[in-house]
């Protein structure tokens, strides 16, 4: 697998892109800066939202995924329809013991190429922001990479990796899945790491929003349902391949719709 401090550059990524992802890149090797983002994400970084959000979530099935092995890496996928689906979900197991660094590959434009998108991945998540997504058809070579860096930090074991199989935000019915993106599949594939499946749903994009209708308890409910580790059914145990790829992806969003269904029932008694 290439070097990640040379196949995630390119001339023509902008300098503040560069220094983004050196930052990151060194926060990631065993040691000292490692160590203390860790505890920031299981302390700071998880104790705001869990504060903002307490009033308003429900968890259910938290039981199912079982305990979390500190040694090993876990891959979370997801429905996304905030911002603040992973932030909220992983803050929930944070606090409950989870002591994993966790990453969210995330899209490059704002929060790779600004000195607003560096203060926010430091200060809102310290540094769980990576690796980048390149959406600029120039560098879009570089997912790739992406995928690669992925992959490479969870065979190293100890980092939980959340996943959104959709790609970006399903703004439309909740209950109805976007297609699956082979590009999750192929981490899934090529990783094996347990996949633990999540729907969440109640949450908005507008933080002012969110964080005041928590406070006076007029915001939506959201909930939080957690399945059991997803099975495969054989699809890891194939030949890589572009269709086995996208056939995992679409595997771990069906079981993801599956909760959505869950969730659905509780929250209209249906």
């Amino acid at each position: 697998m290439r070097d990640p401090d040379k196949a995630l550059r390119a001339p023509e990524l902008p300098r503040i892109a560069h220094a983004h992802l050196r930052i990151v890149q060194k926060s990631l090797e065993p040691g000292l800066w490692d160590q203390a983002l860790r505890f920031g994400q299981r302390t700071a970084g998880c104790n705001w939202i869990e504060i903002c959000t307490r009033n308003l979530r429900d968890v259910h099935g938290r039981e199912r995924i079982g305990e979390l092995r500190q040694d090993k890496s876990y891959i979370v996928v997801s429905n996304h329809r905030s911002f603040f689906d992973m932030y909220v979900i992983t803050a929930y197991l944070v606090k409950r013991g989870l002591r994993h660094r966790i990453l969210f590959p995330v899209r490059s434009n704002f929060f790779y190429d600004s000195a607003a998108g560096i203060f926010v991945n430091a200060v809102m998540s310290f540094f769980a922001m990576y690796p980048p997504v390149f959406r600029d058809k120039a560098l879009a070579h570089l997912n790739v990479a992406s995928l690669d860096e992925t992959i490479r930090l969870l065979r190293r074991g100890g980092f939980f990796i959340g996943l959104h199989p959709e790609g970006t935000r399903n703004t439309g019915d909740p209950y109805t899945n976007l297609p699956a993106r082979s590009g999750v599949g192929r981490i899934i594939h090529q990783a094996r790491m347990p996949v633990l499946p999540v729907f969440i749903h109640g949450l908005g994009n507008d933080l002012k929003k969110q964080v005041l209708g928590n406070f006076t308890g007029k915001g939506d409910r959201v909930n939080v349902v957690f399945g059991k580790p997803v099975d495969f059914e054989g699809l890891l145990e194939k030949p890589p391949s572009p269709r086995v790829f996208k056939a995992v992806s679409e595997r771990a969003m069906d079981v993801v719709g599956e909760l959505g269904q869950e969730e659905r029932r509780i929250r209209y008694g249906v």
